[in-house]
Order: structure tokens, then sequence, then C-alpha cells
């Protein structure tokens, strides 16, 4: 039987109620809560506000007959020796809405019922808003669209709550019926408000109805009735590939960039790293988007549905971070803030070193920034950490390749582990892997899959890359890193001090480091020092986290990253060009 748990949009999805001047006009100084009705329309028993609810009336149209009701008002007060607030305008109403925050508590709880198979829905009693401040409701339905299965508004059911017929459209668009038998522990919809009329309502409809008085006690109420646990730390909102923008840009003829994008605000670019895709970002993007950011995410040149070249010399740096470049030209994007994992954050930190003007800030997860020496060989360099072995192994043409392509499923189960999984997952061990001839000698042909991937997304990475395998990127991407042309190129950035005497210039961007304690690979001690070239780093520590940290721990890279982003660009004098 199909469940599902619907919720009140003012005062649970967000906070506070923007009406709560109309309500303080209506209740103030001893007025009945109908006061303005009597001294409206007289041909009508309802007031503007519940005929825009209702949707027969615009909110433009609403707030024409609210100055007749409140000239009205001001009128019958006077004779009654009684004081009004300020009234309602469209500005005033436009300033509350900016006001109200989405509850991330809500849209998590949303997001673990969703992962549980219950349908989830929001019922608002709301206008159509044709006013010129309108963006401010544009932008709450943005995110209520991209979370919740369905969303009902009043205006458009011609019912409001708490009237049954708007309860009918929110189940039958999500095929659930009232009539239908309970289970021994909760019937076929779960409804929460602030209201308790609408509580009521639900009520008689056979729903379980949750009054609202603390919206953490609500969700433990939800966990208790339904066994799902959607209180703690839970998985944030997830994109589905399936339902989430697409978008390619042609940076030259024969060769196009795949992106996913969600949200509307200023720009962030999200690299992701290896073996990955853009899909790596499932759970930032929705967060970002939710948080008033365009998040972009792109598959880098040779991964997912980008454009993957024969010619290894394409995969250089050089190559990759000025098509970088030539992707935000076309997007029409003066500045974006990179945010860069694995490999993605080598690129990041090169895109703040060789074009600092198109990045108003850096962040990477996990990766350090690597000032080049130009005294120490980087061959030498990379012998000298055995954790980095791997990468002379992949230096051998063909050979990393047809081990990790030889079986998918094997590779990226082995791949993708938590740090918390070490008892029970088979772990590759990156020291010694040219002695022992491969990465995964030695360990099980069947190996269970992790928990911070399901079958489906699983199944996503492998079918990704089956368009373009690993050859082009292990062959090139490796060996760029060791390569003296990117000595080169770290020398253009090089100003001399001395005689003879080199030191890096600074990235005097801000930028933020996520280090992560049990990441194998990049040791938290790898970024010791980083402030000596960077002065604006910010730093954050995930310390029970491995080196997959936006799956592994998503909902705390979340929270380091989206205040970072808002403290960063609260003074933004940067304009940025709309989308198309």
């Amino acid at each position: 039987m199909r469940k599902a748990v619907l919720f009140g949009l003012w005062g649970v999805v967000v906070t506070p109620h923007p009406l709560q001047p109309f309500h303080k006009f209506e209740t103030c100084s001893n007025t009945g809560r109908d006061f303005t009705s009597k001294t409206g329309d007289k041909e009508s028993s309802e007031n503007a506000l519940v005929r825009a609810e209702q949707g027969k009336i615009t909110l433009s149209q609403m707030f024409a007959e609210l100055q007749v009701t409140e000239s009205e008002c001001e009128k019958e007060a006077a004779s009654e020796n009684l004081s009004l607030p300020s009234p309602l305008t469209a500005q005033k109403l436009c300033d509350e809405i900016r006001k109200v925050e989405i509850n991330k508590n809500a849209l998590d709880t949303v997001a673990t019922l969703q992962r549980n198979g219950i349908k989830t829905g929001v019922m608002a009693n709301i206008w159509v808003d044709d006013s010129p401040q309108r963006d401010s409701v544009a932008k709450i339905l943005s995110v209520l669209e991209s979370s919740f299965d369905v969303v009902v508004r009043s205006c458009h059911t011609g019912s409001r709550l708490p009237e049954p017929e708007i309860f009918h459209t929110a189940l039958d668009a999500l095929n659930v019926k009232p009539s239908q038998a309970c289970t021994a522990t909760w019937g076929p919809a779960i409804w929460l408000d602030v209201s308790e009329e609408s509580v009521q309502a639900a009520e008689r409809l056979g729903m379980t109805a949750i009054k609202i008085t603390d919206i953490g006690a609500a969700l433990m109420e939800i966990e208790k009735i339904t066994g799902i646990k959607v209180t703690g730390e839970l998985k944030p909102l997830c994109c589905n590939p399936e339902e989430i923008s697409h978008g390619y840009v042609t940076i030259k003829p024969g060769l196009k960039t795949h992106f996913v994008e969600m949200g509307d605000g200023p720009p962030v670019l999200l690299c992701h790293g290896f073996p990955e895709s853009w899909f790596s970002w499932r759970y930032q993007i929705p967060a970002l988007a939710n948080a008033g950011f365009r998040a972009i995410a792109i598959d880098q040149k040779g991964f997912g549905d980008s454009t993957a070249p024969a010619d290894i010399e394409e995969y250089s740096q050089e190559n990759i971070l000025q098509e970088l470049v030539t992707f935000l030209d076309k997007l029409g994007l003066t500045q974006v803030t990179v945010v860069g994992h694995d490999w993605g954050g080598v690129f990041a930190w090169n895109m703040a070193l060789y074009y600092p003007e198109r990045v108003r800030a850096v962040a990477s997860l996990n990766t350090p920034f690597f000032p080049v020496d130009p005294n120490k060989s980087p061959m030498q360099t990379m012998k000298s950490i055995p954790v980095f072995e791997y990468q002379i192994y992949f230096q051998k043409p063909g050979v990393a390749e047809a081990e990790l392509e030889k079986n998918l499923e094997r590779t990226f189960k082995l791949l993708f582990t938590a740090s918390s999984e070490t008892d029970t997952h088979p772990q590759v061990d990156l020291t010694g892997v040219c002695k022992r001839g491969g990465l995964f000698v030695g360990l099980p042909e069947e190996v269970p899959r992790s928990a911070i991937v399901s079958e489906s997304e699983l199944q996503y990475y492998i079918q990704q890359y089956r368009k373009s395998g690993f050859r082009l990127f292990v062959s090139k991407g490796s060996s760029e890193f060791l390569s003296e042309r990117r000595e080169e190129l770290a020398l253009d950035v090089f100003k001399a001090k001395g005689q003879g005497k080199c030191v890096p210039v600074p990235i005097l961007i801000p930028a933020l480091m996520v280090t992560a304690g049990k990441d194998k690979v990049l040791l938290p001690s790898f970024s010791t020092g980083m402030e000596k070239t960077i002065p604006k780093l910010s730093r954050a520590h995930i310390e029970n986290c491995g080196h997959w940290t936006q799956m592994e721990r998503p909902a705390e890279t979340n929270k380091i990253l989206i205040p970072w982003l808002k403290e960063i660009h609260k003074e933004n004098s940067i304009s940025f060009i709309p989308k198309l």
C-alpha cells in the first residue's frame, strides 16, 4: 500500500509565516478576526486574502481591495477609538517573505522518507503572485518543486486548508486514498501542520495528523510512527540523474563539456576527482541550490558525457584550465567560486593560481595546494611519499587501465568504501603497488557494496565509465602531475627573489581547505603550511571521514561549504550575468 507524508508550508517547511503582519492587522486592538471582512467587500462573506488563496483574484487585485478595506478599517477604528498597525502592502509582504527560511531539517526528513519509499507532498494556502516583487515566492516554490513529490497550491485548486478538497487533491496526485485500510501502526498518510483546524480536518479524513509546536518533537513523532529514522545525522537531498537539468557547452569543434545545474544565484563550479563524475556532487547540488547558489557540476574532459579525445596531449593541465575558462565564457559567467575534490582540487587550486580574475573564491576537499619547488624533481618527490606509489604504477601505458576496466563493478566496490568499513570491506593498499603488480592484487573477487553508494548509484558510475574507460585519464592525468611541463607552467607564476631564488606567487583570493581525518591518500598533514602561500585560507576538518568526503559525510560537507560560501558572497560586488 502506497503511503505518504504531507507537510503544511507555512510554519513547517518555511518559517516564520509571512502573513503575520496581516493577521496582526486583523486582530489588533480588540478587533475581531473578521474585522477586515466586515469592513471589506460587502457582497462577499470572504475577505480578499481568502479569495486570493482560492485563486479567485490575484495578489495585485487583493492589495487593490485591501486599500479600500484599510481605509474603511481606519474609519471604523477611529469611531471606536481603536488604533491599528500599519497596513499590509505588496512591498511589506515581499520583505516578510524574504525573511522566511526553509527548514533544512524538514527537507532532510523528506529526502530520508523518499529513500525509504514514502511519497511526500507539501500543501500551501498561497496566491497567484503577479506583483513586481514576485521573485521571493518563486524561489521558495522552486525549492519545493525540486524536493517534494507533489506541491499543491490552494490558488490552483480553488480550495484552501482546512477544506477537504485540497487534501484530496494532494492524495490523488500521490495515488494515496484516505479510505484505504490502516496498518497496525499508521494509516496511508501523515499530515503535519501548525494549524489546529487543518490537523482536525486531516484526522476526519482518516489521516494520522501531527500538530507542530516544535519541529524537532514532530520529526521524532514521524520516526516513532513510521519506524524510519528521520532524526540525527541524515543524508541530505540527492540528485536524480534523470530529473536534474543537463547541458552541453561546445568548447571547440569536436569537444563538448557536459554539466548539470540547479539553482539561481552566485555560481559555484564543482569539479570532481578520479574515478568519479558530476554525480559525486549529488548531495551538494540541491543543498547549494536551496541555499541560494547556482550549482554547476561538470564532467571533466574524458569523463561521463563529456568528450573523450583520443590524443593524450589533450589532457594536459594547461589545456584543461584554458577549457574551463572557455566553459565560463560560453555560459556568460565572469567569475565563479570553484570547489574541487581529489584531482578536481588540483584543478581548483590551479584555476585560482593561473586565472585568479575568473575565480571569486576557491575550496578544496581533501586535496591540499602543493606549490611546485623548481629545485626538486617531481618524480623524486613522488617516490618519497609511499602512498603516492600508485601514481607511478599509472605511468605504464595500458597496465592500470586493464586492471581497472576488467570488472567495473568490482573496481568501484573496492574503491568506494567508507572509513568505518575497514572490518567489513576489503581495503586497497596504495603502498607497494608496483611490487605487487597491481592495485587489487590479493583482494577477493566478490566484494560487498559500501553503504555510501546505493545499488542504483553504483550502476550509474559503471555505465558512465563504460563509455570512455580509464585509459585516457590514467595515462595523462598522473603523468601530467609528474611532468616537466607542469614545472614550466608553474615557473610562469613564480617570481625571482634574491639571487635566482624563487618563491611561489601567493593565492590571494578567499580559500577553504577541508581535510578528512581518515583519508589514507591525501593526509591532513599534507596541508600543513598552506597559509604561507594562501593568506586568506579558512580551514575545516571532518575527523571520521575517508577519501570520498562528499559521499561519506554529505551533511557535514554541506554544513562546512554553505556557511563559507554565504560569508564570502555577503558583500558580492560582482554583477553575475543571468542564465538565458
